[in-house]
């Protein structure tokens, strides 16, 4: 009889985060498959597809949980109340209908399960996939922060002119606005580099995480300086490039850089580059602590 009990307890404890999951697929599965569609073809909305490093930073994330399993089947079943809080809300929030309110319900409902089902231990063991998670989550981000981009948009179209006039180009600036051969290229909102930014920094939490960096406040400070940096100076010369194909009368290259998929290459490369940046910053900070 007691062999019985045993038998169906353990059971019901593999059947709970079976149906928790299975709800969430229900529930997620059909928005993550909008999020996922829209982010390869480009069809969401533009402040969206600031959040298309999720492309990689999901199924990331996911994988972080299936490495946990183990440790997370050792941790004690303790309840923590602000995880019902955050289903409650969560819930609300995906009942609301209202997509905004839909999207960050799925970091909320996370959250609030590991907080319900293992307490505060579960939340430090999830706590980088939960950080990835909503991180890209789409929000109205991008869209609050676009009013303020003005002086990066001036900066980068006063340093494209000054490149292209060394190159022997007429060229003339005014605002954010680069006359190059009579012919006018803006240097707006959408392409002061934020995206590239949000992306730059994403990318670089997770080689942080995966090298095991990330627990060094002086290399994670540092990478994540140089790395913006980076992200900065490549959106400079890809600005540069675009000013000249189009002052040119290159279209064809001009487009193919611009939204063709001459920028996502361009944009791989670079994030490529932060592998052996951040190589050599541990070098450096090993050779100094040697």
């Amino acid at each position: 009889m007691q062999i019985q009990r045993q038998f169906k307890n353990a059971n019901t404890k593999q059947l709970i985060p079976l149906a928790i999951l299975a709800i969430l697929l229900l529930l997620y599965a059909p928005i993550l498959l909008y999020w996922t569609e829209g982010w390869i073809k480009k069809s969401i909305s533009i402040e969206h597809e600031y959040f298309s490093h999720g492309l990689i930073g999901l199924p990331f994330a996911a994988y972080l949980c299936w490495l946990n399993r183990k440790k997370w089947q050792r941790l004690a079943d303790i309840s923590h109340p602000f995880g019902v809080v955050l289903l409650v809300v969560g819930g609300v929030f995906y009942l609301s209908g209202v997509s905004e309110l839909v999207n960050i319900s799925f970091p909320a409902i996370l959250t609030g399960l590991c907080l319900w089902l293992k307490g505060i231990p579960g939340l430090k063991l999830q706590g980088f996939p939960l950080i990835l998670v909503l991180l890209a989550t789409p929000t109205s981000v991008p869209y609050l922060i676009t009013p303020y981009t003005l002086p990066l948009q001036s900066f980068i179209a006063g340093t494209a002119g000054f490149i292209l006039s060394q190159l022997g180009m007429q060229v003339t600036v005014d605002g954010i606005n680069i006359y190059v051969g009579g012919r006018i290229v803006e240097v707006a909102p959408y392409c002061a580099g934020l995206k590239m930014l949000f992306t730059t920094i994403y990318v670089g939490l997770m080689l942080l995480y995966w090298t095991d960096a990330l627990s060094s406040g002086r290399k994670s400070i540092w990478f994540l300086s140089v790395a913006v940096l980076i992200s900065v100076v490549a959106n400079i010369v890809r600005n540069t490039l675009l000013s000249f194909f189009h002052g040119t009368g290159q279209e064809g290259a001009f487009h193919w850089l611009h939204d063709g998929w001459g920028g996502d290459l361009y944009s791989a490369v670079m994030l490529l580059s932060l592998v052996p940046t951040l190589n050599w910053i541990d070098k450096y900070f090993s050779e100094v602590s040697g």
